[in-house]
Formats: C-alpha cells, structure tokens, sequence
C-alpha cells in the first residue's frame, strides 16, 4: 500500500519596504507498508554512508561529526553532494535519529536551499513488515536553480522511500 501527496506551501513574506511577496515551499509526502521490520528499515536510513550507492541524485556523503545525545538520540552532521547531469551543489545537513521512537529528522544547515526539512517515521505493522512515513519540504535558495532542478529534485524526492525499499531487499533479501 502506497500513498503519497504533494503541494506548494505558500509563505508571506514582508521586506525591508514594507512589501509582500510569497515564497513557494514544495512539499511531498508519502507512506508505505513494506516487507521489512521498522529496526531494518530505521537502520537502512541512517546508515547515511551507503547513500551515495542507491539514494537518487546522491553523488557522494562524508559525516563531519557524530555524537551521542544523554536522551540516547544519536546526531549526524554530514555533506552530502547531489548532482544531476552536470549540476553539483553541496549541502550540510544535521540528522538526529532517535531509535527509540522510530524517527529520524534531517535539518538544514548550509547550502544550496533556503529551507530543507525531512522526516522519517518507521512503525511495526506486524512481525516482518512496517509502515514508512517520509515527509520533506524544501525550498531552493536562488530562483534560477529552482527553475532548473526543482522538477528533477521533486521526481527524486518521490522516489526516496522505494529506493530504500529496494535499498533493504538487496540487504535483507525480499520478503516472502
């Protein structure tokens, strides 16, 4: 079972002049039940070093930091590079996963975008299969880049939770 949904989220903004204008934020949303446990398909996620092999776009990922939080979440700073045909840009962004509750959030701490945001949740549906929820908002940083990559990043985007999906059935083998 697969659902997925996507809109624009329209932001006022008010400048220096006293004018409005509406920024644009893409969002999509999507969930599926797939033939994995929620531990699998949590560790699949955060195992960011693998990215570059099977996540869309994703060209190379180097972790700068990792650190272990009292409340037991583990925090990830890592570069990750995307690139589509000639285009590279480069991102730095901050996972925290918390293993307890099944979720992981990505946030946005420097490049390309004006705004990135994602999240993971992973919930038990039965002994060997869970629910997925992946939820991302993004807005490019300069409007040329947007025009040019946005439609490329939203097909991508789209396609996120199958490549994990895909990702756990080479890893684990495919459910029966």
């Amino acid at each position: 079972m697969v659902s997925q949904a996507a809109e624009l989220i329209l932001h006022p903004v008010l400048t220096n002049a006293g004018l409005f204008y509406l920024r644009i934020m893409p969002r999509f949303h999507t969930s599926r039940i797939i033939p994995h446990p929620a531990t699998a398909m949590f560790n699949r996620v955060a195992d960011v070093e693998s990215y570059p092999k099977f996540v869309p776009l994703c060209r190379d990922l180097k972790v700068r930091r990792r650190s272990l939080m009292q409340d037991g979440r583990e925090v990830l700073v890592a570069d990750m590079e995307v690139g589509y045909k000639a285009l590279r840009e480069t991102f730095t962004s901050r996972a925290t996963l918390d293993r307890a509750n099944f979720e992981i959030l990505v946030e946005y701490i420097n490049g390309p975008f004006r705004h990135l945001e994602n999240r993971w949740h992973f919930s038990e549906v039965g002994p060997d299969s869970c629910k997925i929820e992946f939820d991302i908002a993004y807005e490019f940083r300069n409007r040329a880049l947007a025009l040019l990559v946005g439609g490329v990043f939203e097909a991508a985007f789209r396609k996120f939770a199958e490549a994990f999906e895909s990702r756990a059935d080479l890893v684990y083998g495919h459910a029966a």
